[in-house]
């Protein structure tokens, strides 16, 4: 038994070798856990403003500090500016009870699209009142945009939720940077999906909600208030933020939500040492020395499973969402 144990070992060794060296993740999780691999890399966008707001640029690796569920956590991977593709859908409320000043809303759209829009990126379409409707699939094109944003059309009612949900699984199969502008008043009345489903399908996907709020009066006694929060909270806990439409309507929102984009951090780690038994993940991200100063954004944690559909599709249930519709085909289109 000992002699053919010996003869075997040489075999073993190269086996355990090549195995390594085909998956140096294997090795990187096995410096800091040699008991449990960890082989999922958790990616996050941060965002850093001052008091008044302001983006606050110019920090290193070493100024942040970073935890999982209360564990500390080494950074794996950081950048200033991520070079990352950046998939973005504009989901546009057309309700009547939002939907005004369409012509000045579409202009500050096309603005939008080309100040964001680099050769890597895609930005996708949906418009949603009573149905949510995808305007354009996702593209590079700038006139393919265009031609979905000249098809909003206003009236009816919201589903706002079944937007939230529908389009962070229609970001969820894509590569990079996931990014929901939602421009709405968060009155939902479909009453289809509701906050908790949009919120984890929008952290289950990795995709960052930036809420721009509509308020059609700002006194008027039928304002959505419960509406208003869930655009900030869903904001908020998938890393993103919230602004509120000013007299300048859609234009100076969409531009915060381009500067707010171009100026994030990128950080990245193995979890270690996890806690076991645990579905979600919260991550705790500070900039130690100066924890007073700045406001630090960033998704509040993840699903340790995924979501995949074993078919390939989007993992969208007809059935409990059939008020989702294709683009219809235009001439400019290639899809």
């Amino acid at each position: 038994m000992t002699r053919r144990f010996h003869r075997y070992c040489p075999a073993l060794a190269l086996i355990v070798m090549v195995s390594l060296a085909a998956n140096p993740a294997v090795r990187l999780g096995a410096q800091n856990a040699p008991l449990h691999v960890d082989v999922k890399l958790v990616n996050v966008f941060v965002s850093v403003t001052d008091q008044k707001g302001a983006p606050v640029g110019g920090l290193t690796r070493d100024d942040f500090a970073i935890a999982e569920d209360d564990r500390p956590q080494k950074i794996a991977i950081f950048e200033r500016e991520s070079d990352m593709p950046l998939n973005l859908t504009l989901a546009v409320d057309t309700s009547s009870s939002v939907f005004k000043d369409l012509a000045d809303e579409q202009r500050a759209a096309r603005g939008f699209v080309k100040a964001v829009l680099r050769p890597q990126d895609q930005i996708s379409l949906l418009g949603f009142a009573t149905v949510v409707e995808e305007l354009t699939k996702f593209t590079k094109k700038p006139d393919e945009i265009a031609h979905g944003i000249a098809r909003l059309q206003g009236g009816g009612g919201t589903a706002f939720y079944d937007a939230i949900v529908l389009g962070s699984e229609r970001l969820g199969r894509q590569k990079g940077r996931k990014v929901l502008v939602v421009v709405s008043d968060g009155d939902d009345t479909a009453k289809g999906s509701n906050y908790e489903q949009a919120l984890e399908a929008a952290l289950r996907n990795e995709v960052m909600i930036y809420s721009l709020i509509d308020v059609p009066i700002e006194q008027s006694a039928g304002r959505d208030l419960r509406g208003e929060h869930a655009l900030i909270t869903l904001a908020e806990d998938t890393g993103g933020k919230s602004f509120y439409l000013d007299t300048e309507g859609l234009k100076n929102s969409l531009m915060k939500v381009s500067e707010d984009l171009r100026t994030q951090y990128f950080i990245a780690y193995y979890p270690h040492n996890q806690k076991p038994g645990i579905d979600f993940h919260r991550i705790q991200i500070t900039v130690p020395g100066a924890a007073s100063d700045y406001n630090v954004g960033y998704r509040t944690g993840y699903y340790a499973d995924g979501v995949d559909a074993p078919d390939g599709s989007f993992g969208w249930d007809l059935n409990v969402f059939p008020a989702i519709r294709p683009p219809a085909p235009s001439s400019t289109s290639t899809h």
